[in-house]
């Protein structure tokens, strides 16, 4: 009975959710390549161990607990544009400096941002705002916003290969497991 309800369900949103996608293709896109970037770059945050957030390759670079920090602000600046509120601008890089407080501080401005990304649509899209002084449609904010985030996530994963610690992009895929695994004999 579960396994027909289950298929009842699929067959009911799956459509849906293609006709979602489909009506906001541009906004859907970007979305899912932010939820990729949240994704890496918290698992980052997590990997690195509590001893090497003050770790920097040279004295003219940020500590990768600065990078944390950076981010987390960035996530506040862009989606605050898009948004169309004022920046909370918390300066995380500069206040907070343990492990626990930056991983906690990501991951809540990345639940604001989801605020963003959650409400853009294809016909909000082209809706011009300023960013850093010139106009730019919202999209175009989110869309600048991942480019933000992979490249400092570039700078985190050279910091861990540093220290020997595998990037969450280079992890091994976890192994599929089937779908109905043989019976014990």
């Amino acid at each position: 009975m579960r396994t027909l309800l289950r298929v009842v369900l699929i067959c009911i949103l799956a459509p849906t959710a293609l006709a979602v996608s489909q009506s906001n293709p541009l906004s859907t896109f970007n979305k899912g390549a932010y939820d990729r970037l949240k994704d890496i770059l918290v698992r980052s945050a997590e990997k690195m161990p509590e001893e090497d957030y003050s770790f920097k390759p040279t004295d003219a670079v940020r500590s990768y607990g600065q990078i944390i920090g950076h981010v987390a602000d960035a996530q506040y600046m862009f989606c605050s544009i898009e948004l169309g509120v004022a920046n909370p601008a918390l300066n995380i890089e500069k206040t907070k400096s343990s492990k626990a407080d930056l991983v906690a501080a990501l991951k809540v401005a990345f639940a604001y941002c989801d605020k963003a990304y959650d409400g853009m649509t294809d016909a909000s899209a082209p809706q011009i705002v300023k960013l850093f002084g010139n106009d730019a449609p919202k999209l175009g904010v989110l869309t600048i916003n991942n480019m933000h985030d992979m490249e400092h996530y570039g700078n985190l994963v050279t910091y861990m290969r540093l220290k020997n610690i595998v990037p969450p992009t280079s992890e091994p895929a976890p192994q599929a497991q089937p779908a109905n695994p043989p019976a014990k004999q």
